[in-house]
């Protein structure tokens, strides 16, 4: 993937795995969830391996609009509502110690990799009344933020929520210092993690096998179907950008509301890097077409419509494309992978918050680890009760997943489950409808959770 981030960092390279290794953990995946928790089992005095299938950052990490905010949309009136108020509170905790936390390693140990302190803000076009009553719960879990008519956006809105003392920065320079001091070993591919049943796994990829007492999947999507079903439990969701010379510098940054958190979700993103303007939005689900609300195509034809509408002597200088897992609370999944593997544990579904909730799954993990409790963490339990609401979401999953693995009609096969593919014009490559799997047209695995190309044949 081919982000500004991509084109303004030279990465430390590493070399693959050469045969057979013994470790005490081993994390799979060098994005900044996996990076962050070697970092922290690091300084805990913990040695962990950490394989990577290609580059460290080459994954989510270098698509990210790299946003440090504990204002995730419209979370807190939902949490409250669903989970009520004190694990809604430990949710917004985490948030913001992540936030602060990214600042004090940034402070503290020097790390070159442009960080900014600014504002996070939402906006409606719409409808105000949301963002009261977000502010109103966000307030009563100890985030202030403010509520007020007008920004410096180039098109009215009803209304903005800032929320201050937020951040953003270049998340590929961050991983690269964080990464400094870690064994990785990249274009190491896993394949399977098979468990002996007593206390240790083998962790098995193309240029060997790990042995380890701990497994930690920060792989996005994890590929391992049973235990965990994971799959059942989470979809995802594709997001267009484009960057913009000419186009308005923005003091913070923005994302609007409407339709945000269902599918499909348009809310647009507004966020200045350096002298240039990164546009986001038009989102759908991976493996359905881009469209708006009166069911013309989108993607990035769409966010170059609306740059020439506001920024009309604006240029593009590249685009690009990030998924993002969604699960069915819109909560992450951050603890122990299964009750039947208590030695492996699990970071994903940050949806659109990847930043902050890598953190808090290096945070969460590391401790775990360490043999520390971490009750304050039962909000992201991967096996904490979903309610009603999510149960939806998990019936729409299942009933596409069925559709697609039931299809008669003969056309390309993803190699995770074998739903059928969809073919997406915009960026030449076949998507997954049913988990994200991604593919280019000559059937080379992009992205999981497949771990196999696609048959040639």
């Amino acid at each position: 993937m081919k982000s500004i981030w991509t084109d303004t960092v030279t990465l430390q390279k590493r070399n693959p795995l050469k045969g057979d290794l013994d470790a005490d953990v081993v994390i799979i995946g060098a994005g900044l969830a996996g990076v962050l928790t070697g970092y922290m089992l690091k300084e805990k005095g913990i040695s962990a391996v950490i394989l990577e299938g290609d580059r460290i950052g080459s994954g989510q990490t270098c698509g990210t609009t790299a946003k440090i905010t504990s204002q995730h949309g419209l979370i807190y009136d939902r949490l409250i509502r669903m989970y009520g108020r004190e694990k809604a509170k430990h949710y917004a905790g985490f948030q913001e110690w992540a936030v602060r936390e990214y600042e004090r390693m940034v402070r503290e140990h020097k790390l070159d990799c442009d960080f900014v302190k600014c504002n996070a803000n939402l906006y409606s076009c719409t409808d105000e009344e949301c963002l009261r009553r977000e502010a109103k719960a966000a307030e009563e879990l100890g985030i202030p933020m403010v509520y007020r008519r007008e920004c410096e956006l180039p098109f009215p809105v009803k209304g903005v929520l800032t929320c201050e003392n937020q951040a953003r920065f270049h998340p590929l320079k961050f991983l690269n210092e964080a990464a400094a001091e870690l064994q990785i070993f990249e274009k190491t591919m896993v394949k399977k993690v098979l468990h002996d049943g007593q206390g240790k796994s083998r962790v098995l990829s193309d240029r060997g096998v790990v042995t380890a007492k701990k497994v930690v999947f920060a792989c996005h999507f994890p590929f391992v179907n049973a235990p965990g079903y994971y799959f059942a439990r989470m979809y995802q969701s594709k997001s267009y950008v484009l960057a913009l010379k000419g186009a308005q510098k923005l003091d913070g940054y923005y994302l609007g509301t409407e339709l945000l958190g269902r599918e499909p979700s348009y809310g647009y993103s507004f966020r200045s890097e350096g002298e240039l303007l990164l546009l986001g939005g038009c989102g759908h689900r991976t493996g359905e077409a881009a469209k708006d609300g009166t069911g013309e195509n989108t993607g990035y034809q769409g966010l170059r419509d609306r740059a020439k509408e506001w920024w009309k002597d604006s240029e593009e200088t590249v685009c690009w494309s990030a998924q993002d897992c969604m699960t069915l609370d819109s909560v992450p999944y951050i603890g122990r992978f299964s009750a039947a593997r208590r030695d492996w544990y699990v970071a994903a579904g940050f949806g659109k918050w990847g930043m902050t909730q890598s953190m808090v799954s290096a945070r969460i993990i590391s401790c775990m680890i360490e043999g520390m409790g971490v009750p304050e963490a039962d909000i992201f339990s991967p096996q904490r009760r979903i309610p009603a609401a999510g149960l939806k979401t998990f019936a729409r999953n299942q009933k596409t997943a069925v559709k697609k693995l039931v299809s008669t009609e003969d056309t390309k096969r993803c190699t995770h489950m074998g739903c059928k593919l969809s073919w997406n014009p915009q960026e030449d490559i076949w998507e997954c409808p049913c988990h994200g799997s991604c593919f280019d047209r000559d059937g080379n695995l992009l992205d999981g959770p497949a771990v196999k190309p696609l048959d040639k044949a």
